[in-house]
Protein backbone atom coordinates (compact mmCIF):
# COMPACT_ATOMS: atom_id res chain seq x y z
CA UNK A 1 0.00 0.00 0.00
CA UNK A 2 1.10 3.63 0.26
CA UNK A 3 1.44 6.46 -2.27
CA UNK A 4 1.01 5.84 -6.01
CA UNK A 5 4.43 7.26 -6.89
CA UNK A 6 7.47 6.15 -8.86
CA UNK A 7 9.62 6.40 -5.72
CA UNK A 8 7.32 3.99 -3.87
CA UNK A 9 7.37 1.65 -6.90
CA UNK A 10 11.16 1.51 -6.94
CA UNK A 11 11.37 1.01 -3.18
CA UNK A 12 8.85 -1.84 -3.20
CA UNK A 13 10.52 -3.63 -6.10
CA UNK A 14 13.91 -3.43 -4.38
CA UNK A 15 12.42 -4.65 -1.12
CA UNK A 16 10.85 -7.66 -2.84
CA UNK A 17 14.11 -8.64 -4.51
CA UNK A 18 15.98 -8.34 -1.22
CA UNK A 19 13.33 -10.35 0.62
CA UNK A 20 13.68 -13.28 -1.78
CA UNK A 21 17.47 -13.14 -1.35
CA UNK A 22 16.97 -13.54 2.41
CA UNK A 23 14.63 -16.51 2.15
CA UNK A 24 11.14 -15.03 1.78
CA UNK A 25 9.12 -17.21 -0.58
CA UNK A 26 5.60 -15.73 -0.24
CA UNK A 27 4.70 -12.47 -2.01
CA UNK A 28 1.20 -11.11 -1.51
CA UNK A 29 -0.50 -8.17 -3.20
CA UNK A 30 -3.88 -7.07 -4.60
CA UNK A 31 -4.88 -5.51 -7.89
CA UNK A 32 -6.45 -2.48 -6.21
CA UNK A 33 -3.38 -1.66 -4.10
CA UNK A 34 -1.99 1.65 -5.36
CA UNK A 35 -4.16 1.48 -8.49
CA UNK A 36 -2.53 -1.72 -9.89
CA UNK A 37 0.98 -0.31 -9.33
CA UNK A 38 1.59 -2.81 -6.49
CA UNK A 39 1.06 -5.79 -8.78
CA UNK A 40 3.32 -4.21 -11.38
CA UNK A 41 6.05 -3.73 -8.78
CA UNK A 42 5.81 -7.41 -7.94
CA UNK A 43 6.03 -8.19 -11.65
CA UNK A 44 9.13 -6.02 -12.03
CA UNK A 45 10.78 -7.72 -9.05
CA UNK A 46 9.89 -11.17 -10.36
CA UNK A 47 11.58 -10.43 -13.67
CA UNK A 48 14.78 -9.83 -11.72
CA UNK A 49 14.39 -12.68 -9.26
CA UNK A 50 13.24 -15.24 -11.83
CA UNK A 51 15.82 -14.52 -14.52
CA UNK A 52 16.90 -18.02 -13.49
CA UNK A 53 13.61 -19.80 -14.27
CA UNK A 54 14.11 -22.33 -11.48
CA UNK A 55 13.55 -19.56 -8.93
CA UNK A 56 9.92 -19.26 -9.98
CA UNK A 57 9.20 -22.70 -8.54
CA UNK A 58 10.46 -21.53 -5.13
CA UNK A 59 7.97 -18.67 -4.85
CA UNK A 60 4.28 -18.44 -3.98
CA UNK A 61 2.71 -15.33 -5.50
CA UNK A 62 -0.79 -14.33 -4.42
CA UNK A 63 -3.13 -11.50 -5.34
CA UNK A 64 -6.74 -10.52 -4.70
CA UNK A 65 -9.79 -9.20 -6.54
CA UNK A 66 -13.02 -7.72 -5.29
CA UNK A 67 -12.60 -3.95 -5.22
CA UNK A 68 -12.83 -2.14 -8.54
CA UNK A 69 -9.30 -0.85 -9.29
CA UNK A 70 -8.12 2.25 -11.09
CA UNK A 71 -5.20 2.05 -13.50
CA UNK A 72 -2.01 3.70 -12.32
CA UNK A 73 -3.56 6.83 -10.90
CA UNK A 74 -6.82 8.30 -9.67
CA UNK A 75 -8.86 9.55 -12.68
CA UNK A 76 -10.48 12.95 -12.68
CA UNK A 77 -13.98 11.45 -12.65
CA UNK A 78 -13.54 8.29 -10.60
CA UNK A 79 -17.16 7.15 -10.60
CA UNK A 80 -17.50 7.56 -14.37
CA UNK A 81 -14.25 5.68 -14.95
CA UNK A 82 -15.35 2.73 -12.82
CA UNK A 83 -18.77 2.59 -14.46
CA UNK A 84 -17.40 2.64 -17.99
CA UNK A 85 -14.46 0.36 -17.30
CA UNK A 86 -16.36 -2.33 -15.42
CA UNK A 87 -20.15 -2.10 -15.24
CA UNK A 88 -20.60 -0.99 -18.85
CA UNK A 89 -17.69 -2.78 -20.54
CA UNK A 90 -18.28 -6.10 -18.75
CA UNK A 91 -22.07 -5.75 -18.96
CA UNK A 92 -22.50 -6.42 -15.26
CA UNK A 93 -26.07 -6.84 -14.05
CA UNK A 94 -27.63 -4.16 -11.83
CA UNK A 95 -26.64 -4.73 -8.23
CA UNK A 96 -23.58 -6.88 -8.96
CA UNK A 97 -21.39 -3.91 -7.97
CA UNK A 98 -22.03 -2.71 -4.41
CA UNK A 99 -20.00 0.20 -3.05
CA UNK A 100 -17.26 -0.40 -5.64
CA UNK A 101 -17.05 -4.09 -4.70
CA UNK A 102 -17.85 -7.01 -7.01
CA UNK A 103 -17.36 -10.79 -7.17
CA UNK A 104 -19.39 -11.44 -10.32
CA UNK A 105 -17.94 -14.05 -12.74
CA UNK A 106 -17.33 -11.58 -15.60
CA UNK A 107 -15.50 -9.21 -13.26
CA UNK A 108 -13.34 -11.99 -11.79
CA UNK A 109 -12.34 -13.28 -15.23
CA UNK A 110 -11.33 -9.74 -16.16
CA UNK A 111 -9.31 -9.31 -12.96
CA UNK A 112 -7.50 -12.65 -13.34
CA UNK A 113 -6.47 -11.61 -16.86
CA UNK A 114 -5.28 -8.17 -15.72
CA UNK A 115 -3.36 -9.58 -12.76
CA UNK A 116 -1.57 -12.14 -14.93
CA UNK A 117 -0.39 -9.30 -17.17
CA UNK A 118 0.57 -7.03 -14.27
CA UNK A 119 2.51 -9.80 -12.54
CA UNK A 120 4.00 -11.20 -15.73
CA UNK A 121 2.87 -14.70 -14.75
CA UNK A 122 1.26 -17.46 -16.77
CA UNK A 123 -0.16 -18.91 -13.55
CA UNK A 124 -0.90 -17.06 -10.31
CA UNK A 125 -0.30 -19.37 -7.35
CA UNK A 126 -3.10 -18.12 -5.07
CA UNK A 127 -5.99 -15.92 -6.15
CA UNK A 128 -8.14 -14.53 -3.33
CA UNK A 129 -11.63 -13.11 -3.28
CA UNK A 130 -10.96 -9.82 -1.51
CA UNK A 131 -13.24 -9.28 1.52
CA UNK A 132 -16.24 -11.12 0.01
CA UNK A 133 -18.19 -10.47 3.21
CA UNK A 134 -18.60 -6.88 1.99
CA UNK A 135 -21.43 -8.22 -0.17
CA UNK A 136 -23.37 -9.16 2.98
CA UNK A 137 -23.80 -5.48 3.78
CA UNK A 138 -26.08 -5.18 0.74
CA UNK A 139 -27.62 -8.58 -0.06
CA UNK A 140 -29.35 -11.28 1.97
CA UNK A 141 -27.76 -14.60 2.92
CA UNK A 142 -29.34 -16.56 0.09
CA UNK A 143 -28.16 -14.05 -2.51
CA UNK A 144 -24.70 -14.00 -0.97
CA UNK A 145 -24.45 -17.79 -1.12
CA UNK A 146 -25.42 -17.72 -4.78
CA UNK A 147 -22.84 -15.02 -5.53
CA UNK A 148 -20.03 -16.73 -3.62
CA UNK A 149 -20.74 -20.11 -5.20
CA UNK A 150 -20.69 -18.51 -8.66
CA UNK A 151 -17.40 -16.81 -7.82
CA UNK A 152 -15.88 -20.07 -6.61
CA UNK A 153 -17.05 -21.88 -9.75
CA UNK A 154 -15.41 -19.15 -11.85
CA UNK A 155 -12.11 -19.58 -10.00
CA UNK A 156 -12.32 -23.35 -10.40
CA UNK A 157 -12.66 -22.67 -14.13
CA UNK A 158 -9.54 -20.48 -13.99
CA UNK A 159 -7.68 -23.31 -12.26
CA UNK A 160 -8.68 -25.72 -15.01
CA UNK A 161 -7.39 -23.22 -17.58
CA UNK A 162 -4.04 -22.94 -15.78
CA UNK A 163 -4.51 -19.23 -15.09
CA UNK A 164 -4.42 -19.75 -11.31
CA UNK A 165 -3.24 -22.72 -9.27
CA UNK A 166 -5.52 -22.33 -6.25
CA UNK A 167 -7.84 -19.83 -4.63
CA UNK A 168 -8.95 -18.57 -1.25
CA UNK A 169 -10.78 -15.89 0.69
CA UNK A 170 -8.94 -12.83 1.98
CA UNK A 171 -11.24 -11.58 4.73
CA UNK A 172 -11.38 -8.97 7.46
CA UNK A 173 -14.31 -9.65 9.81
CA UNK A 174 -16.03 -12.72 8.33
CA UNK A 175 -14.36 -15.38 10.47
CA UNK A 176 -13.54 -13.27 13.53
CA UNK A 177 -17.06 -12.40 14.68
CA UNK A 178 -19.81 -14.34 16.47
CA UNK A 179 -22.35 -16.23 14.40
CA UNK A 180 -24.90 -13.44 14.94
CA UNK A 181 -22.78 -10.81 13.18
CA UNK A 182 -24.28 -9.79 9.80
CA UNK A 183 -20.98 -10.51 7.99
CA UNK A 184 -20.17 -13.78 9.78
CA UNK A 185 -19.16 -16.80 7.72
CA UNK A 186 -18.90 -20.47 8.62
CA UNK A 187 -15.71 -22.02 7.22
CA UNK A 188 -17.27 -25.48 7.26
CA UNK A 189 -20.13 -24.18 5.13
CA UNK A 190 -17.79 -22.39 2.71
CA UNK A 191 -15.75 -25.58 2.28
CA UNK A 192 -18.98 -27.48 1.58
CA UNK A 193 -19.84 -24.97 -1.16
CA UNK A 194 -16.34 -25.42 -2.60
CA UNK A 195 -16.85 -29.19 -2.74
CA UNK A 196 -20.26 -28.77 -4.37
CA UNK A 197 -18.97 -26.45 -7.12
CA UNK A 198 -15.48 -27.95 -7.56
CA UNK A 199 -15.77 -31.56 -6.45
CA UNK A 200 -13.66 -33.33 -3.82
CA UNK A 201 -10.47 -32.12 -5.53
CA UNK A 202 -11.52 -28.47 -5.40
CA UNK A 203 -8.88 -25.73 -5.33
CA UNK A 204 -10.09 -23.72 -2.30
CA UNK A 205 -6.93 -24.04 -0.23
CA UNK A 206 -6.17 -20.67 1.43
CA UNK A 207 -7.75 -18.33 3.94
CA UNK A 208 -6.32 -14.92 4.83
CA UNK A 209 -7.41 -12.88 7.85
CA UNK A 210 -5.99 -10.54 10.51
CA UNK A 211 -4.31 -12.05 13.55
CA UNK A 212 -2.46 -9.86 16.01
CA UNK A 213 -2.41 -8.90 19.69
CA UNK A 214 -5.73 -7.07 19.30
CA UNK A 215 -7.30 -9.59 16.94
CA UNK A 216 -6.78 -12.99 18.53
CA UNK A 217 -10.21 -14.37 17.65
CA UNK A 218 -8.97 -16.98 15.12
CA UNK A 219 -6.97 -18.57 17.95
CA UNK A 220 -9.16 -17.92 20.99
CA UNK A 221 -12.81 -17.54 19.92
CA UNK A 222 -14.78 -20.77 19.42
CA UNK A 223 -17.18 -19.32 16.84
CA UNK A 224 -17.07 -22.08 14.21
CA UNK A 225 -19.40 -25.09 14.37
CA UNK A 226 -17.62 -28.24 13.22
CA UNK A 227 -18.14 -31.95 13.87
CA UNK A 228 -20.78 -31.37 16.52
CA UNK A 229 -19.01 -28.74 18.61
CA UNK A 230 -17.85 -25.12 18.60
CA UNK A 231 -14.23 -24.73 17.53
CA UNK A 232 -11.82 -21.94 16.74
CA UNK A 233 -11.25 -20.87 13.16
CA UNK A 234 -7.69 -22.25 13.26
CA UNK A 235 -8.95 -25.65 14.39
CA UNK A 236 -11.51 -25.90 11.59
CA UNK A 237 -9.03 -24.70 8.98
CA UNK A 238 -6.60 -27.41 10.07
CA UNK A 239 -9.34 -30.06 9.90
CA UNK A 240 -10.12 -29.05 6.31
CA UNK A 241 -6.51 -28.65 5.20
CA UNK A 242 -6.88 -24.90 4.61
CA UNK A 243 -3.60 -22.96 4.80
CA UNK A 244 -3.97 -19.94 7.08
CA UNK A 245 -2.25 -16.71 6.04
CA UNK A 246 -2.42 -13.94 8.64
CA UNK A 247 -2.34 -10.20 7.97
CA UNK A 248 -1.83 -6.97 9.94
CA UNK A 249 0.50 -8.42 12.61
CA UNK A 250 1.85 -4.97 13.54
CA UNK A 251 -1.49 -3.11 13.57
CA UNK A 252 0.07 -0.60 11.17
CA UNK A 253 2.80 -0.10 13.78
CA UNK A 254 0.43 0.93 16.57
CA UNK A 255 1.44 -1.99 18.79
CA UNK A 256 5.15 -1.20 18.69
CA UNK A 257 6.51 0.10 21.98
CA UNK A 258 3.39 -1.15 23.76
CA UNK A 259 3.94 -4.92 23.87
CA UNK A 260 2.54 -6.63 26.98
CA UNK A 261 5.24 -7.82 29.41
CA UNK A 262 4.54 -11.55 28.74
CA UNK A 263 5.31 -11.02 25.04
CA UNK A 264 8.45 -9.05 25.84
CA UNK A 265 9.69 -11.76 28.21
CA UNK A 266 8.82 -14.67 25.91
CA UNK A 267 10.74 -13.18 22.99
CA UNK A 268 13.34 -11.16 24.89
CA UNK A 269 16.19 -12.58 22.80
CA UNK A 270 14.90 -10.84 19.68
CA UNK A 271 16.21 -7.39 18.84
CA UNK A 272 13.02 -5.36 18.26
CA UNK A 273 9.30 -5.17 18.93
CA UNK A 274 8.70 -5.80 15.24
CA UNK A 275 10.52 -9.11 15.45
CA UNK A 276 8.81 -10.04 18.72
CA UNK A 277 5.36 -9.30 17.31
CA UNK A 278 5.90 -11.22 14.08
CA UNK A 279 7.44 -14.17 15.94
CA UNK A 280 4.47 -14.18 18.31
CA UNK A 281 1.99 -14.47 15.42
CA UNK A 282 3.95 -17.05 13.42
CA UNK A 283 4.30 -19.20 16.56
CA UNK A 284 0.55 -19.55 17.12
CA UNK A 285 -0.43 -23.17 16.33
CA UNK A 286 -2.33 -23.40 13.06
CA UNK A 287 -0.79 -20.32 11.43
CA UNK A 288 0.80 -21.19 8.10
CA UNK A 289 2.20 -17.85 6.91
CA UNK A 290 2.45 -14.28 8.21
CA UNK A 291 2.20 -11.27 5.93
CA UNK A 292 4.24 -8.19 6.83
CA UNK A 293 4.07 -5.06 4.71
CA UNK A 294 7.62 -4.04 3.81
CA UNK A 295 8.25 -1.17 1.44
CA UNK A 296 11.88 -0.55 2.35
CA UNK A 297 14.91 -2.82 2.23
CA UNK A 298 15.94 -1.93 5.78
CA UNK A 299 12.61 -3.28 7.07
CA UNK A 300 13.20 -6.43 5.06
CA UNK A 301 16.61 -6.91 6.67
CA UNK A 302 15.12 -6.60 10.16
CA UNK A 303 12.11 -8.84 9.62
CA UNK A 304 13.78 -11.58 7.59
CA UNK A 305 16.26 -12.15 10.42
CA UNK A 306 13.43 -14.34 11.75
CA UNK A 307 13.80 -16.72 8.81
CA UNK A 308 16.54 -18.57 10.66
CA UNK A 309 14.26 -19.22 13.64
CA UNK A 310 11.55 -21.83 13.99
CA UNK A 311 8.11 -20.82 15.30
CA UNK A 312 8.09 -21.08 19.12
CA UNK A 313 4.84 -22.81 20.08
CA UNK A 314 6.15 -23.45 23.59
CA UNK A 315 6.38 -19.68 24.11
CA UNK A 316 2.73 -19.30 23.07
CA UNK A 317 1.65 -21.96 25.55
CA UNK A 318 3.59 -20.21 28.29
CA UNK A 319 2.12 -16.80 27.45
CA UNK A 320 -1.49 -17.97 27.53
CA UNK A 321 -0.96 -20.06 30.64
CA UNK A 322 -0.26 -16.82 32.51
CA UNK A 323 -2.84 -14.52 30.90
Amino acid sequence: MGPATSDADASYSSAIVRATELGCNLIDTAINYRHQRAERCVGAALRTVCADTNRRNELVVSTKAGYLPFDGELPQDADRYLYEQYEERLQLAPGEVVEKHCIAPAFLRDQVARSRVNLGLETIDVFYLHNPEEQLRFVDRASFESRLRAAMATLEESCQQGHIASYGLATWVAFRESKDHPQYLSLDEVVRWAVEVGGPRHHFRFLQLPLNLKALEPYMLANQWYDGRWCTLLEVAQAHGIHIVTSAPLLQGRILGRLPPPIQRAFAALSSDVQRTVQFVRSIPGVGSVLVGMGRSQHVEENLALASLAPDTAAIQQIFRHT
